[in-house]
């Protein structure tokens, strides 16, 4: 779900979104230069657009929750995209200069058919492999009375397990959002796996931020990062009622994304 190098943690959609348009980029320039015609331009159009419109539909399906806070729209490290806008406005932009420029119509049609081929299969590959081998971590957790537990008494229920840590500024940027989400859906379990730290820091914490959260874990080892595959923090997995890993986000979320991934697991 993520790939870091050294501090820098990035989603792997992301990595695989430009693999797929350099790789368009490439086969473009080959086919262009064939031509003498440029054909990064009109990809450069088509991936900003399609970006673009990706993330309009998603507020536009999430309307009422953007609203409370209209600036969060422009905030897209809450990954809010809706991917089938996103492909038709790609597609619009790509039908557009292959109708204005018929020179270009070959090596664009070409380049964004490799392009969105090499995006469907690393990300649809990467996708079976990872939910495949992703289980609900079979680890000790300590919570904040002292106590030893597992997540066995949480099972049955759909899931959300968020990893998280005080020092980190997306977590706690997230965190009234899943606090809230705690409290309005009680038929799916949240659980807060701290990363590292002890209970005076996260007591201090939510003393200091006056949050209310239910099921908090602490992994002082992060073993659960080792487990579950995380690179960088915060990190949410919603697993089924059957156990199953069903979605995953890296990053902060929104209210509006939080709903968007939970629809994938309510009953």
């Amino acid at each position: 779900m993520s790939l870091s190098a050294g501090p820098l943690a990035l989603s792997l959609n992301v990595v695989l979104l430009f693999l797929a348009f350099f790789t368009a980029v490439l086969v473009g320039w080959l086919l262009g230069r064939r031509r003498n015609v440029a054909v990064e331009p009109a990809l450069s159009s088509m991936l900003f657009l399609g970006v673009l419109g990706a993330r309009v539909g998603f507020v536009l399906l999430y309307l009422e929750d953007y609203l409370e806070q209209p600036l969060s729209i422009l905030d897209i490290r809450d990954g809010g995209f809706f991917l089938p806008a996103g492909l038709a406005v790609a597609l619009v932009v790509g039908l557009f200069y292959a109708w204005r420029r018929p020179t270009l119509r070959v090596p664009l049609g070409v380049a964004s058919v490799v392009g969105a081929g090499t995006w469907a299969a690393t990300a649809g590959i990467i996708g079976v492999m990872y939910t495949t081998q992703a289980n609900l971590p079979a680890l000790t957790f300590t919570t904040l009375d002292g106590e030893k537990t597992s997540l066995e008494p949480f099972e049955g229920r759909p899931m959300v397990i968020n990893l998280w840590a005080t020092w980190c500024p997306p977590c706690r940027r997230e965190m009234p959002v899943l606090a809230d989400a705690q409290q309005s859906e009680k038929d799916i379990v949240f659980l807060f796996i701290n990363q590292g730290e002890g209970p005076n820091t996260i007591n201090q914490y939510l003393e200091e931020e006056q949050l209310g959260l239910d099921n908090i874990l602490l992994d002082q080892q992060s073993y659960t990062m080792r487990q579950l595959g995380a690179n960088g923090l915060p990190s949410t997995y919603f697993f089924n009622s059957d156990g199953e890993l069903v979605d995953t986000h890296f990053g902060a979320l929104s209210s509006a994304s939080l709903k968007s991934n939970l629809r994938s697991i309510k009953p």
